[in-house]
């Protein structure tokens, strides 16, 4: 109950403080990366459930002579990294939690495919509602290996409470400032994940 109140509280002030920005950022994407100005997508929600996530957009929709999508490197502009590296395209995801879909802090949600890939330790991220910043994102992001964010996921199950909470979202500020661990070495943002 209090996790609820603190999420509540944190994503209802953060989307009226921030209400100018995101007009911007909105505008912004509309200009240089056209509509839909967000991009949502079904995302594993506590025990699984799938919600819907709603962030900023932050590529293009190029397309083959084939008319599948390229790959994420060539549609990811250098405005849609300036978005990621700020953490501005996840601002939106406020929303989420306001809904209670999602917490300020959790493990982040990943995608529906990977749900039937996870091993019996690995699947106990689900036990709590994802967040929009969690301990493996204050500790290395997408830099750290698939192994390494599940065990940081799975500590966090165990060992949360409202002190850890704050730790990790005063972390998070400066993780941000610091823009470090924004892509993984193999790819755009991280490699897929395709079970251990």
């Amino acid at each position: 109950m209090i996790k609820r109140i603190f999420d509540i509280c944190f994503s209802f002030g953060w989307l009226v403080f921030f209400a100018p920005l995101l007009v911007i950022v909105a505008v912004l994407v509309r200009v240089k990366l056209g509509s839909p100005i967000f991009f949502i997508q079904d995302r594993p929600g506590k025990n699984g459930r799938p919600f819907r996530m709603v962030k900023f957009r932050t590529m293009t929709d190029a397309r083959d002579e084939k008319g599948e999508l390229l790959s994420d490197e060539i549609r990811l502009t250098k405005f849609g990294r300036f978005l990621r590296s700020t953490t501005l395209d996840e601002f939106p995801e406020m929303w989420n939690v306001l809904l209670g879909d999602m917490s300020v802090v959790g493990p982040r949600p990943l995608l529906m495919r990977y749900l039937p890939r996870y091993n019996a330790f690995q699947a106990r991220r689900m036990e709590v509602k994802p967040g929009v910043t969690g301990w493996a994102q204050v500790n290395g992001r997408n830099a750290l290996s698939w192994d390494e964010k599940f065990a940081m996921d799975v500590w966090y199950v165990e060992n949360q409470s409202l002190w850890v909470d704050l730790k990790i979202v005063v972390k998070t500020f400066f993780v941000v400032f610091r823009r470090r661990g924004i892509n993984s070495e193999k790819a755009a943002t991280m490699e897929e994940f395709m079970g251990s």
